[in-house]
């Protein structure tokens, strides 16, 4: 298991960039049947939505990411500035809310998963991890020795 140590929300955002270009970049997304999914779990604060934006940020999108905690997902397109891309759409779920894993199907969550042009970079995934494919990338986000101190477990 690696570990990344980040000192500030800055330096989570730049982990989140690097993470989303190589995803992006590699063949890893053509591993998968469906979406990417990466599994984000951590306590409150542990840098999780911080992740997040830089993800995003590395995919080119504009757009400020907030935690969608109580809308539960939110799509964010991807622009393939030119080159076909192999990602159309990422989208940002918070599971924090939800009281059983079924509570996204009514959401078309299943049709998420199933479009191999997606990525799914899922907030508290533990709470619905029975639903989530078997290749998911789990990151395990914990609060450090110091403040600002992030560790990052892979």
């Amino acid at each position: 298991m690696k570990t990344y140590q980040s000192y500030s929300s800055a330096g989570t955002k730049r982990f989140g960039e690097r993470i989303a270009r190589k995803i992006a970049k590699s063949g890893a997304r053509n591993a998968a049947k469906g979406a990417f999914v990466i599994a984000l779990t951590g306590d409150l604060g542990s840098g999780k939505t911080t992740f997040v934006q830089g993800f995003l940020r590395g995919l080119g999108v504009k757009k400020r990411a907030t935690s969608p905690t109580f809308i539960i997902f939110r799509r964010f397109a991807v622009k393939s500035h030119g080159h076909k891309s192999m990602v159309s759409s990422v989208y940002h779920v918070d599971a924090y809310r939800l009281k059983k894993a079924k509570d996204l199907s009514a959401l078309g969550f299943k049709e998420i998963l199933d479009d191999p042009k997606n990525i799914v970079l899922i907030e508290w995934a533990e709470k619905i991890k029975k639903i989530l494919p078997k290749n998911a990338f789990w990151l395990k986000f914990s609060h450090g020795k110091k403040e600002n101190e992030r560790r990052i477990q892979l």
